[in-house]
């Protein structure tokens, strides 16, 4: 909203008003507010949720400092959400088709997630919302994102027209032939370590000739909603300790920034030889106000947490992380860059897995970890829960780098 005020002052020759145009500003404004809103309105936040009762229910799972956590406010996702939607609805354009699916996306799950927080706490039913709506929930989110980069015609990608060149002018007045780009509708992305970095999804059913690049999207589709129901469903699983999904989140979405601005920048991009992306500068804006809402956020949900996000948060970081990456043509790097979260998530399938196989098998089920997710396991080997936290974050900020190294090592 401030962005469009501002222009009107500087097409109004108003002093210092065409600061707003570069996204740098924004983006600094964007993360300052976002801090200082979670910070400064947290605690009035925590102190309601105290008011109202709306405490941690906790199951007797034999872990270490467990009932000491019982009764701690919960649903502070809530102040995630809004440390999120006040700047981004301040400093960004609000008619940007980007911004507009990361907004959708961030209430989208924020009201499952509310949901099946409200049915814990108030409704005294440990099972939360059914998981089958859990599901059509993320699927439902999954269709609106592929189907609006789809049709949307803001939605392009700059490529190259093979065999074709420009003349470039140089500094001392000479010309240089450069490859010519166009900017297409397509369902190509990024491929990590690879040399020539893009993978076309229509490849996939290439066997249909000419209709291959039609139904390419929906092969694209099906990606969509896998990549947002599997990383939301990620961060919600690793949201078991204090401040580690949160933690983890506000480094996955540093370097979610790296990318932005990178890929919106045509210089940039063509220099690192990864996709340049019209009209995403602003998601620029919106992932500054994500870090500063998770950094925020950590000031209260530290260890000792004083607050905890409950699904209401974790669903929307997980959402908003795969979405992000999804818009940015960089979702083939979310086996890295969200690493944790894939961990957490694999060691619950295998324990579960492995658990009902030699159940049937045996007559007497097994485990492979002591406990599922992964960082309970930990718990029952011994460490802290803040050692793990902690080391968790360096091989979360381990994933970060090497995320960030892909763009050239190939």
């Amino acid at each position: 909203m401030l962005y469009y005020l501002f222009e009107y002052l500087r097409e109004a020759n108003f002093p210092g008003a065409g600061v707003f145009q570069y996204i740098t500003f924004r983006a600094g404004m964007s993360v300052i507010v976002a801090l200082l809103f979670s910070t400064l309105v947290g605690r009035k936040v925590i102190d309601l949720l105290q008011k109202q009762q709306i405490g941690e229910v906790v199951r007797d799972l034999g872990l270490e400092g467990q009932y000491q956590k019982k009764g701690t406010p919960t649903m502070g996702g809530v102040l995630i959400i809004f440390s999120i939607l006040v700047p981004v609805l301040l400093f960004s354009k609000l008619d940007n088709v980007y911004i507009i699916l990361l907004l959708v996306s961030t209430v989208w799950l924020g009201v499952i997630g509310f949901l099946d927080d409200y049915i814990k706490v108030f409704k005294k039913d440990k099972e939360g919302l059914a998981g089958r709506f859990k599901i059509i929930g993320q699927i439902g989110l999954g269709v609106i994102v592929a189907a609006t980069l789809f049709l949307n015609n803001d939605v392009v990608v700059r490529e190259r027209i093979p065999g074709e060149t420009i003349a470039v002018a140089t500094e001392d007045g000479s010309f240089v032939e450069k490859p010519a780009y166009r900017e297409v509708k397509s369902t190509i992305t990024n491929t990590p370590f690879l040399k020539n970095n893009q993978f076309d999804y229509a490849s996939v059913v290439g066997f249909l000739g000419d209709q291959a690049a039609k139904w390419g999207w929906l092969v694209f589709a099906v990606a969509v909603i896998f990549i947002i129901t599997a990383v939301s469903n990620g961060a919600n699983i690793t949201d078991g300790l204090d401040g580690l999904a949160t933690g983890t989140s506000a480094i996955i979405g540093t370097t979610l920034g790296v990318f932005a601005y990178l890929s919106s920048n045509v210089i940039y991009a063509d220099y690192l030889n990864i996709m340049y992306i019209p009209h995403s500068e602003e998601m620029v804006v919106f992932i500054a106000a994500f870090i500063g809402a998770t950094v925020g956020f950590l000031w209260y949900n530290s260890f000792p947490a004083q607050v905890f996000m409950g699904d209401t948060g974790s669903l929307t970081l997980g959402g908003i992380i795969a979405v992000f990456a999804i818009l940015l043509r960089i979702e083939l790097l979310i086996p890295v860059l969200c690493g944790i979260f894939l961990v957490e998530n694999l060691s619950v399938m295998i324990q579960v897995s492995w658990f009902k196989y030699t159940k049937k098998k045996y007559g007497e089920g097994r485990r492979v970890f002591k406990m599922a997710p992964l960082h309970h396991h930990f718990q029952k080997v011994g460490y802290t829960e803040s050692k793990i936290v902690t080391r968790f974050w360096i091989i979360g900020i381990i994933l970060a780098v090497l995320t960030i190294v892909t763009l050239k090592i190939r």
